[in-house]
């Protein structure tokens, strides 16, 4: 069956035109049609790093709900004026404090506040992702909390593999016009990607490594109003 996507703002600036004509096997999903746009060049990259909604034929919808031939389905971005722009990553590369809170350097920001996640007391943290998954999570909280807060711009970067002693595991900027809303952004933030981020660590000392105790994963369903 023939589905036709309207993307909008970022994503049809990114793609370069306004909607993409994607062909699907009959009984495909929402989510069915995301992965299709994932592996399209100037679409998949830009869905990875923001929170997104969907709509089919100009109704909110869940990524289970099944497509017809025919049908409109609309990816929509984060709106103007609830949240600004995002940055997610998942990397088993050293975390530069510097440059990612140079991401989120605004002219109207009036605030800048970061936060280091950093190993102690044990003589590293080794880290595993489900990286597939982590990226677009952190990347819809962090969309999620420039919304709740009125912030401007967020980035968030999270270690994989070992992390020595004393190296930051995950590093968090968010930038804001103001300190309240820009604190209280940040702060939840990093709260919300530990509760809800598929990523786990297990602590080294001596050559034996113990996996860190932690909670079932917290799950949020998205908010879909006209």
């Amino acid at each position: 069956m023939d589905v036709s996507v309207r993307l909008f703002a970022m994503l049809r600036q990114s793609f370069g035109a306004d909607r993409v004509a994607l062909t699907l096997d009959d009984g495909s999903t929402v989510a069915d049609a995301l992965d299709a746009l994932r592996g399209i060049e100037g679409i998949g990259g830009t869905i990875a790093l923001m929170p997104l909604v969907m709509a089919v034929n100009r109704d909110y919808a869940p990524p289970e709900t099944e497509l017809r031939e025919g049908d409109e389905l609309a990816l929509i971005p984060p709106v103007s004026g609830g949240g600004g722009e995002i940055h997610a990553r998942v990397t088993d590369e050293s975390l530069s404090v510097d440059a990612i809170t140079r991401l989120v350097s605004r002219p109207e920001a009036g605030a800048v506040v970061t936060f280091q996640g950093v190993t102690r007391q044990v003589a590293r943290l080794d880290y595993e992702a489900y990286v597939e998954m982590a990226e677009p999570q952190i990347a819809r909280i962090l969309g999620e909390c420039l919304e709740a807060h009125g912030a401007l711009a967020a980035a968030a970067e999270h270690r994989i593999g070992s992390v020595p002693l004393g190296e930051p595991s995950v590093v968090i900027a968010v930038s804001g016009a103001h300190r309240g809303e820009t604190f209280a952004a940040a702060r939840d933030a990093i709260d919300r990607i530990k509760a809800e981020a598929p990523i786990w660590k297990a602590e080294v000392e001596g050559g034996d490594a113990t996996w860190v105790e932690g909670a079932a994963p917290e799950t949020r369903a998205t908010e879909r109003s006209a």
